[in-house]
């Protein structure tokens, strides 16, 4: 008999709204005690999260929305956008 399939957590983008796995996406984590924001690669850090496609279409839309601040509920502070930016891989040139 086989073992049950793992579950996948499922989260959604902020920007575009699409659902995915919780490992295809990047999370953006505001840290306890008012320490700030960043991006937690691991999925792990404690703190609240949202979820952002890690393309640079959906980082910008959602920078631009403000869909971030408005789910962390905090302002993103200066040169976030820029840390944002810099951890998305280059687009592959077609």
């Amino acid at each position: 008999m086989l073992p049950p399939a793992r579950r996948v957590p499922v989260r959604t983008c902020v920007a575009c709204r699409t659902a995915g796995g919780k490992r295809g996406l990047l999370r953006i984590v505001r840290l306890p005690e008012g320490a700030g924001v960043a991006v937690d690669p691991t999925g792990k850090q404690s703190g609240r999260g949202a979820y952002v496609c890690p393309t640079s279409a959906c980082i910008e839309l959602a920078l631009k929305r403000k869909a971030l601040e408005r789910s962390l509920k905090i302002t993103l502070p200066e040169g976030f956008a820029e840390t944002l930016r810099s951890t998305i891989p280059p687009e592959s040139a077609i």
